[in-house]
């Protein structure tokens, strides 16, 4: 007796065994059907002449898939998140290149209350002046312990700090910048947006409280005087903090004692000590620590012995040994000037000088 899925005159011979279909397990579900790309005409169409048995059906327009829809949304917003932020960049501001301000200087020439001490041996001055403990040349401008800001690393700190020294030495200690020879080893660390302030106050200078070539470096009247002593004695200290976000401010406080004999003197002439204290501002931006050059904001300047009556503007011109200052006082201030600063002049203790 057949099973009940098994036709009623039984298995067809030849057939499976077991009364099992070969094709069962195909199953042909609607979905499958409507895909297929080859459809079987009715009847009626088979009866026209020349119809071929099947015709070819137009491919499912399915749209895309939702796979494929998040995907290109995924790649639409990436998209336009690269071109917002490389139009909205986070440190733009930072990177934008603030214009350097002119420097601002002031030079305070101070006199001597009596004859200036000398003696033909600079040993001995040194030894028996207030710069008896200094140290000699750069060696009295050392680098401060440094550490990272909020903005700067330890790293940057170190060259704005190396860099402000760099001009410091190149300023007041090169024979050939204080004897009026060259400004180069100096202008060359200038930032690139105050160099026709700086040439401008070598070619056309002027006691304006912008442009004096002595606010800018310490430059001696090489007709008046020579180094004694090529050994200059050096003491002071340099400080770095963050002003802003992209800008680190060096402060630098340094007094210079030179040893100068007159021009042309014989090795014997008596020598005498001039005293230059600085005081300067420097400015640092990140294109500045790149390139290494410095900004400088303020100079504050006291010289001496020197005589008020004289012009300090472009050059320094000390009183040597024996000399006195002068009467009379600096040519006078013009209120009606805006640009006309105020005329200064101070004394020169006695005891900044060598006791001999």
């Amino acid at each position: 007796m057949g099973g009940p899925g098994d036709p009623p005159e039984g298995t067809p011979e030849g057939g499976p065994g077991g009364g099992e279909d070969e094709y069962r397990s195909v199953v042909f579900d609607e979905s499958f059907v409507r895909a297929a790309r080859l459809q079987e005409y009715s009847a009626e169409e088979r009866m026209a002449d020349h119809a071929p048995a099947v015709r070819r059906r137009p491919p499912l327009h399915r749209g895309l898939t939702r796979q494929a829809l998040i995907l290109v949304l995924l790649i639409a917003v990436a998209f336009g998140t690269a071109i917002y932020m490389g139009v909205r960049h986070p440190y733009g501001a930072q990177q934008t290149r603030r214009p350097a301000e002119p420097l601002r200087m002031t030079v305070i020439p101070l006199a001597p209350t009596g004859r200036v001490p000398g003696t033909a041996d600079a040993e001995s001055l040194y030894a028996h002046s207030p710069a008896a403990q200094y140290e000699v040349g750069a060696e009295g401008i050392p680098l401060p312990a440094s550490r990272s800001t909020a903005h700067f690393s330890d790293s940057q700190v170190v060259t704005a700090l190396t860099t402000a020294k760099d001009y410091i030495v190149r300023s007041s200690l090169y024979p050939e910048v204080l004897t009026g020879r060259q400004v180069r080893p100096a202008r060359s660390l200038v930032d690139a947006d105050q160099l026709d302030q700086f040439d401008q106050s070598f070619n056309r200078p002027a006691a304006d409280g912008r442009h004096a070539p002595t606010g800018w470096l310490v430059r001696l009247d090489p007709s008046r005087a020579q180094l004694a002593d090529d050994r200059i004695r050096v003491q002071g200290d340099l400080q770095a903090i963050e002003s802003d976000s992209g800008t680190l401010e060096v402060t630098a406080d340094h007094t210079f004692v030179y040893a100068l004999r007159p021009t042309g003197a014989a090795a014997d002439a008596p020598v005498s000590l001039f005293t230059v204290r600085r005081e300067l501002t420097f400015r640092f931006t990140r294109d500045d620590l790149r390139t290494h050059q410095v900004q400088l904001v303020t100079s504050y300047v006291q010289a001496g012995p020197l005589a008020c009556a004289e012009d300090s503007t472009s050059y320094l011109r000390p009183l040597l040994a024996g000399q006195t200052a002068r009467t009379g006082g600096p040519a006078g201030t013009d209120p009606y000037e805006t640009d006309s600063p105020t005329a200064l002049c101070g004394t020169l203790a006695a005891g900044a000088q060598p006791k001999v």
